[in-house]
C-alpha cells in the first residue's frame, strides 16, 4: 500500500464522521459532545452526574463541557440540582426532554467499533494501537482533546452519500 492510499482512508473516516455529525446537528439540532453528554447522563446511576465527571468522560475541557451544559440547560434537556449535602456542587440530571432526544438519534459509531474491536485478538489490537499512534504522533496531535466516542450511523441497506452537503 503507497502511502496515498493511506491518506485517502483516513480521509474516508474522517469525512464519513463530518457528514454524519452535521447531519446530527440539522436533523436533531444537537451537537456529537452535547448527544455524548447525554448519553452519558442516560446510563449514569439515577441520570445524573457532576460536571467533573462529564467532563472525564467525554474528554473534553472544563470550559467547553460547561458551555454544553449551559446550552443542553437552555434546551429543558437537562436539569442541575443542588448536590444532597453539599450546596457548592450540582448535580447534572437528565429530563425526560433528553430521554426523548436520545431515542431519536441514531446509534453511536463507538458502539459498533467497541463490539468489532472487542472480537479481534490481542495482537491485532496492539497493531491498531501502535498505527493509530504514530498517525497521532505524526501529526503531532497528542495534545488535541477528543472525545473517546465518535458518531456515525451505519446500516446494511443505507451508504453516506459521500457528495452529501448539510448546510
Amino acid at each position: 500500500m503507497d502511502t496515498q492510499e493511506i491518506l485517502i482512508k483516513i480521509r474516508k473516516i474522517v469525512r464519513s464522521i463530518d457528514i454524519e455529525s452535521k447531519k446530527i446537528q440539522k436533523e436533531y439540532g444537537v451537537s456529537i459532545p452535547q448527544a455524548l453528554c447525554l448519553n452519558y447522563l442516560k446510563d449514569a446511576p439515577n441520570y445524573q452526574a457532576t460536571q467533573s465527571e462529564i467532563r472525564k468522560f467525554v474528554n473534553l475541557n472544563s470550559s467547553t463541557v460547561s458551555g454544553i451544559i449551559n446550552r443542553l440547560e437552555k434546551r429543558g434537556y437537562l436539569a442541575r440540582l443542588p448536590k444532597a449535602g453539599d450546596k457548592r456542587v450540582a448535580n447534572i440530571v437528565l429530563t425526560s426532554a433528553g430521554d426523548e432526544l436520545l431515542k431519536r438519534i441514531p446509534p453511536l459509531l463507538h458502539e459498533q467499533l467497541s463490539k468489532q474491536l472487542k472480537c479481534l485478538d490481542s495482537d491485532e489490537l496492539i497493531v491498531l494501537e501502535k498505527g493509530l499512534d504514530t498517525l497521532v504522533s505524526i501529526l503531532d496531535i497528542e495534545q488535541v482533546d477528543a472525545s473517546p466516542i465518535i458518531m456515525l450511523k451505519i446500516d446494511n441497506e443505507q451508504q453516506i452519500d459521500q457528495d452529501t452537503h448539510f448546510e
